[in-house]
């Protein structure tokens, strides 16, 4: 961790950038973590897990030092007016006491035998791979035979390189593929122990789900979503059984990204809320607790960090390279430039306005680049052109 420390309060033009960006993701995580909206240690674990960052937050305040973090923010709010940077009062409170290191091992409070997927697309076939090969089986439902057998294609291949790189055999690829059974219609998910939708991020589409799982699903049936960004509370409202419905946010690619975020929302039990957060420990990830409120932990803290490199390109002379190199040689794993194109610009643009829309504050509105780039369908590695260019 010694790297980050040095490249942080280093002389050059890099260690200013890292600064820039580094300030207000620390602050806004202090924020959050004094609202008492998640757990040190969960906030920590979401941006390791779900990002691939070396180290958490707010255990990166206690390294750089509290004061360090609080003086960096008086200059820059003295520098931009931003209340966004005004240094967060619980900084002060900062010393080491941030994460608890204490654990209490949820229990699975529901009997859960079958699982059932609602989807056909990346996502949808991550997570049916995922609990197929924890040995749970699995009645995954798309709107096609195409699109199932589409299902079985994409986790053949995954298993087949997981064959290659001796990480399975051929017994343990036949065994995943046995437990896996898919339907075109919702009703075959009649009799399974949890429903997990992964379909298109589109709140009407997502209600009139929700809505037809409440009459298929068995009484007790547990009713979760993969969304990002929407309301675990609306699609709980479209069901009579509001207290068993609950968000399972898993990050893409499912089978290999280790965190998931278990979303309560007010009216989600307890019992409901523990099982699910059990259920994703069962299957080899790390589950992180928060309300239902958007962007999560990971998306909350990510996207106006994002949306910050923007506006510095914008703002001066650094250039999208030196940007990215700044902030990798802090050991992020990616630049804020590279990792937009992997997410997309137009993904990136809709959470920023989620966000903008829930929480208000100006300094998060969309970078003028970042809409422009959309606008001309510049957006990322899947169109071949985004800030970096992939052609």
């Amino acid at each position: 961790m010694q790297e980050i420390i040095d490249r942080f309060n280093g002389p050059d033009r890099g260690a200013e950038i890292a600064r820039t960006l580094l300030l207000p993701y620390l602050n806004h995580a202090a924020t959050m973590f004094a609202s008492e909206y998640a757990t040190g240690d969960d906030i920590d674990a979401a941006m390791r897990f779900g990002c691939g960052y070396p180290i958490g937050p707010l255990a990166l305040i206690d390294l750089l030092g509290a004061d360090v973090v609080t003086s960096g923010l008086e200059k820059l709010y003295a520098e931009t007016n931003d209340p966004l940077h005004k240094p967060a009062p619980v900084l002060s409170e900062l010393d080491g006491a941030v994460t608890s290191g204490e654990s209490v091992e949820p229990q699975l409070r529901h009997e859960i035998d079958t699982v059932g997927v609602v989807g056909t697309g990346t996502m949808a076939a991550g997570i049916a791979e995922v609990f197929a090969k924890a040995g749970y089986d699995v009645v995954f439902v798309g709107r096609s035979d195409d699109k199932v057998d589409g299902v079985i294609a994409l986790i053949t291949k995954n298993l087949d390189k997981a064959i290659a790189k001796g990480k399975l055999d051929e017994d343990g690829k036949e065994a995943v593929l046995t437990r896996l059974t898919g339907a075109t219609s919702r009703e075959s998910l009649s009799d399974v122990d949890i429903v997990v939708e992964a379909i298109a991020e589109d709140m009407d589409v997502k209600l009139e789900l929700f809505a037809d799982l409440d009459r298929i699903a068995k009484p007790g049936a547990i009713l979760a979503t993969t969304t990002s960004s929407l309301s675990i509370s609306e699609l709980a409202a479209a069901t009579g059984r509001p207290g068993d419905v609950v968000g399972l946010h898993f990050f893409n690619p499912a089978p290999v990204m280790k965190l998931v975020e278990i979303v309560s929302a007010p009216t989600t039990s307890p019992e409901v809320a523990e099982t699910a957060k059990a259920l994703s420990s069962k299957v080899g990830k790390h589950p992180v607790s928060c309300t239902d409120r958007a962007g999560f932990i990971v998306n909350a803290l990510l996207f106006p960090y994002l949306n910050d490199a923007v506006k510095l390109h914008e703002a001066g002379d650094d250039s999208l390279e030196q940007i990215d190199t700044a902030m990798k040689e802090t050991q992020l794993p990616m630049g804020p430039f590279e990792l937009l194109d992997v997410v997309g610009n137009d993904v990136s643009l809709a959470i920023e306005k989620t966000l903008v829309g829930a929480f208000g504050h100006a300094g998060w509105e969309p970078a003028p680049t970042l809409v422009r780039m959309v606008e001309e369908g510049k957006l990322g590695r899947k169109t071949g052109e985004g800030f970096h260019s992939y052609r």
